[in-house]
């Protein structure tokens, strides 16, 4: 059986969406990692969240995100439900990945950095996350990327087949 990680998802994180308004209308979060020098993929859902994002004040916004680890889809329900297990993400202990705000910068244009604190399996660690936001009418739509190391968050364990790096991609938008 694959050992693949499709950490975060955070995962998560985070299809965070980011907009003054609260109702996320798309999102999804995708993860890449290799095994055995392939490419895995998968997809997380499930994303529940609280975004109260403004581009002109930055300190006052904040948002709060997770997903469900059930929803793990790598296209091979094998791999998935091993994923699942407590060897990996534990859903049965730990059914969902978590993110908070610390803070924010404006980096140029429409490019941001945020101070995150990710949760995976009781286990909480700061992270940077680049991501853009787009004006799409009432909506707020957002893109990010960032990698994570799954031994950090107690995924798994040390291997010569499984890479420690896990690719997280977020496309959501969020509005009224």
């Amino acid at each position: 059986m694959k050992k693949t990680i499709l950490p975060f998802l955070v995962i998560i994180i985070a299809s965070l969406g980011f907009a003054p308004a609260n109702t996320i209308t798309r999102s999804i979060i995708t993860f890449q990692t290799k095994n055995m020098g392939i490419g895995v993929n998968g997809v997380i859902g499930g994303l529940q969240a609280n975004v109260q994002f403004n581009p002109a004040n930055l300190a006052s916004s904040n948002i709060e995100a997770s997903v469900d680890v059930n929803t793990i889809n790598t296209d091979n329900s094998s791999r998935d439900d091993h994923l699942k297990s407590d060897e990996f993400f534990d859903a049965a202990h730990f059914p969902k990945i978590a993110i908070k705000s610390v803070s924010f910068k404006h980096k140029s244009g429409n490019n941001y950095t945020g101070q995150f604190n990710l949760t995976i399996k009781g286990k909480t660690k700061l992270l940077e996350i680049p991501f853009t936001i787009t004006e799409k009418g009432n909506a707020l739509a957002f893109k990010g990327s960032f990698k994570l190391n799954r031994l950090d968050y107690g995924i798994g364990e040390s291997s010569m087949i499984l890479s420690d790096d896990v690719t997280v991609n977020i496309d959501a938008e969020v509005g009224d």
